[in-house]
């Protein structure tokens, strides 16, 4: 995927990308990638908890390349929305929705009022802003309660954003494709 960069210029002043994709698809980096183009500041919001010793040191290899890019870092995992709205004016990178979505999860917290204040956030932003997600329904039915409500709830969310979203672009092995938002040729 290198070279691939999506242009922002069609979205509008406070455009929204949706990026979705799966594991290890390059979504991430595309979605660094769109916002790099533009001049800083940069803001990244991180939404990953270190559960254990491997996600503490992803995290931090994570937040090291980041460092070296110029982007200035913010980590939380469940006020997304009001990080978004108090960096209003900043492109901003929330990555990843789908790490955000497992925490008002694991914390019980409504995920549908979350949701919507997310989208109201995005509403008010006056700065670009990519959102990164993982495409968790293209699988088999998961064999638990809450890893069926947590494919539900990301599908939801997913559609959600993408109707509001001024470009959504699916990933897969590194190559975008774009499936709204495209210029006319």
């Amino acid at each position: 995927m290198s070279g691939v960069v999506l242009n922002l210029s069609d979205t509008g002043l406070a455009g929204t990308v949706l990026v979705l994709g799966g594991a290890r698809s390059g979504k991430s980096r595309l979605a660094e990638a769109c916002l790099t183009a533009l001049p800083g500041p940069r803001l990244y919001v991180a939404t990953g908890r270190a559960w254990d010793e491997e996600m503490r040191a992803r995290i931090a290899h994570h937040k090291a390349e980041r460092a070296h890019a110029g982007w200035q870092t913010v980590e939380e995992p469940l006020d997304v929305p009001g990080v978004l709205e108090r960096h209003a004016s900043t492109p901003a990178l929330l990555d990843c929705l789908t790490l955000w979505l497992t925490n008002l999860l694991l914390d019980e917290r409504d995920v549908e009022a979350e949701s919507v204040r997310l989208l109201q956030s995005l509403s008010v932003r006056l700065a670009p802003t990519v959102l990164v997600g993982n495409e968790v329904g293209l699988g088999i039915v998961p064999d638990n309660a809450l890893a069926r409500r947590f494919r539900d709830e990301a599908g939801r969310l997913h559609q959600r954003l993408a109707a509001q979203a001024a470009r959504v672009v699916f990933v897969a092995a590194g190559l975008p494709m774009i499936l709204k938002g495209q210029k006319p040729a």
